[in-house]
């Protein structure tokens, strides 16, 4: 049992049980991290007398010492916890210093991050370790919506009250089913092939692009049509004001249309259905829209409310059209669509990254004010540096950032995480920096193992992976669809996960859990190489998202048990033993259920009781070979097996099939 699971059974600090345990004769070091279940039995059994025995030992004075440290450290009486909450705000919410509140959290097994997320059992765990009664914030699990909830606060908190709103660009998000055509549409209105550079064709980060039409500029955010990037196509709907629903002509709705239909709505998103393909051979743009009218999205020209473009991305055709249409929108939203560039700059972090030679590096979509180069930015409270420099869609410099563009900052101390919300900040309160080591943490390695002892409880088989990713937004991804990969008998088990290449510390972490790395994007370096190669640890390297998803599903259905279907095909009484040898006998019978053919399995039965298993190798009706011999007919049977049949045993007959298991 884990220490800290005995100190949360008594309700008592971890720390402070491992000082008591040795004092009343248990022996038991401080630092423990387990402790063997016997003796964890005892001191839950005898806990109130040890309690009593440890005061009878220590001394007075070190009692009123204690009592006077405990005075002076002035701590909420009880905290509110939601099931899952960021380092930092737990932070915020104990009013406990950042770095120390890390360091606790290192002492009791876990490496996280300032952004990431921690259960409610190990944020309850360190917290109570900290002095703090802790509850359960039934109200939590909301991160997402009080980021929504601040970012309006934030953009339009004063938009009735300021007279300097004026229209910005619309930012129109692009979603729909994989291979639908998405980037390749976003191909032909940038007139830029940005296909090539894809993996697959599929796209495999959230991008930010603008175009001119009509003199009015457009931002498209390109979100990645897997199944696998749900969470960041659910962020890219926060950020837009129009979205663009595309759906391939000739293969209509599939579910991740359906799942795009949903973020859409949810987001409450004025909504473009472009049908595209539309010049290929088995274009059914008719069939689509009856879709879509099955789905309660009827088409304008039947009399509905949703917008319908048809275009091809390939041939260019109803490019004009789409944008015009857009523009279009843009005016009837207007009122919504404005932006008071005068002020400093607000908005969401929609890409993150550790670039080798420029650091941190986010993408921000610019929603109130404009950034500058020099601009020194905070989120959340911390300060995250200055703007050293900003780069275009098309990489290049850029002094400043209107409301609505798409830019690329550099000069972060931290990597920020994806949904971020970065706001440029006139003072720096050098407490509320970004510290040292919270950026090795997040740039270089944020871990955490996963607790496995009650998929061990369950005799649950794990595949134990090391993850590394390229961009923050693919790793979240990637993570949230091996949790999917749900089996009763199996699980994929996280034991790190990180930014950047992969590393000799990947290596070892994977060769002592007897796992393998996973990498995406990213490459091992050459000592790590090496070091995989000693210690025969696998290292499998991916370009396309689902393809690692298949393989690490593969690998799970391997590890399951196969499943074994017996077909009973009948039964035949044993009437005389003709011969008998060492492993054979020929018998004779008369079926008295079913059919009995060749091949087939039999159990040996004496009143019920088995007494052997074996094959039936030949088959004789007349003393002529038959396929089967059937209910009622006498036979002779050739059989394969341990020779211990005698008149009046019962041969049942079946096959086994052997069929392995998959998961869904």
């Amino acid at each position: 049992m884990n220490v800290t699971e005995l100190a949360r059974k008594l309700k008592v600090p971890t720390k402070e049980l491992l000082e008591i345990l040795p004092v009343v004769g248990f022996d038991i070091g401080r630092r423990a991290i387990k402790i063997d279940d016997r003796q964890a039995a005892r001191i839950v059994e005898q806990w109130p007398k040890l309690k009593a025995k440890y005061r009878e030992l220590t001394s007075p004075a070190e009692d009123k010492k204690a009592a006077e440290i405990k005075t002076e450290t002035v701590v909420p009486k009880q905290v509110a916890i939601p099931p899952t909450i960021r380092v930092k705000d737990l932070a915020e919410r104990l009013k406990y210093p950042l770095s120390k509140l890390m360091a606790e959290l290192m002492k009791n097994g876990v490496l996280a991050s300032m952004n990431e997320e921690i259960d409610f059992d190990t944020a309850s765990i360190v917290s109570s370790e900290l002095g703090y009664e802790v509850t359960a914030d039934q109200s939590g699990g909301q991160a997402e919506e009080e980021a929504s909830q601040k970012l309006e606060q934030l953009l339009i908190k004063d938009k009735d009250g300021d007279k300097n709103l004026i229209p910005r660009p619309p930012v129109v998000v692009v979603m729909g089913h994989v291979d639908h055509g998405k980037t390749k549409l976003l191909d032909a209105i940038r007139k830029t092939n940005v296909i090539e550079g894809e993996s697959g064709g599929i796209t495999q980060h959230i991008g930010a692009y603008q175009v001119i039409k009509k003199d009015n500029a457009i931002t498209f955010i390109d979100t990645p049509g897997h199944e696998a990037f749900t969470t960041m196509r659910s962020r890219g709907a926060r950020v837009a004001d129009i979205a663009i629903l595309v759906i391939a002509a000739d293969d209509s709705i599939q579910p991740q249309t359906k799942e795009s239909i949903k973020i859409i709505k949810s987001a409450k998103l004025p909504m473009i259905v472009v049908i595209n393909k539309i010049d290929k051979p088995d274009a059914n743009p008719e069939r689509v829209k009856q879709d879509l009218a099955s789905l309660n999205l009827v088409p304008e020209e039947w009399g509905g409310n949703t917008i319908v473009v048809p275009i091809s991305a390939k041939a260019g055709t109803g490019i004009d059209e789409l944008l015009d249409m857009i523009l279009l929108v843009t005016e009837t939203e207007r009122v919504h669509i404005t932006a008071n560039p005068a002020k400093p700059a607000v908005g969401t972090i929609i890409e993150s990254h550790v670039d080798k030679g420029e650091g941190p590096v986010a993408t921000m979509l610019v929603q109130n004010g404009t950034l500058k180069r020099g601009d020194l930015v905070e989120i959340s409270g911390s300060f995250y540096g200055k703007v050293r420099s900003m780069k275009d869609y098309k990489g290049q410099d850029i002094e400043t950032a209107p409301p609505s563009t798409p830019v690329k900052i550099i000069g972060l101390k931290a990597s920020a995480s994806v949904g971020d919300i970065l706001q440029v900040t006139l003072d720096v309160d050098k407490k509320k920096k970004v510290s040292k080591y919270q950026l090795n943490q997040q740039a270089v390695d944020y871990s955490r193992p996963r607790e496995t002892s009650d998929q061990e409880k369950k005799n649950v088989k794990t595949l134990n992976v090391v993850l590394r990713s390229d961009v923050l937004g693919s790793l979240e991804a990637i993570i949230a669809s091996l949790t999917k990969l749900d089996h009763p008998e199996v699980a994929v088990n996280v034991i790190a996960k990180g930014l950047g290449n992969i590393t000799e510390n990947d290596v070892q972490r994977a060769a002592s859990a007897e796992g393998l790395v996973l990498g995406f994007h990213v490459k091992p370096t050459q000592s790590a190489d090496l070091l995989a190669r000693d210690k025969k640890v696998e290292i499998k390297n991916y370009e396309i998202i689902y393809k690692l998803l298949e393989d690490v599903k593969a690998r799970l259905e391997q590890m399951l048990t196969p499943e074994v279907i017996r077909t009973d095909l009948g039964r035949l009484k044993v009437l005389a033993v003709f011969r008998k040898e060492d492993k054979k006998m020929v018998i004779g019978g008369q079926v008295i259920d079913g059919r009995i053919p060749p091949m087939a399995k039999v159990d040996v039965k004496e009143d019920k009781f088995k007494k052997a298993t074996g094959i039936i190798a030949q088959v004789q009706v007349n003393k002529v070979k038959v396929t089967e011999a059937v209910k009622g007919q006498e036979c002779g049977i050739s059989y394969e097996g341990k020779p211990v049949i005698v008149e009046g045993d019962i041969l049942e007959a079946y096959t086994e099939e052997i069929r392995t298991k998959k998961i869904q």
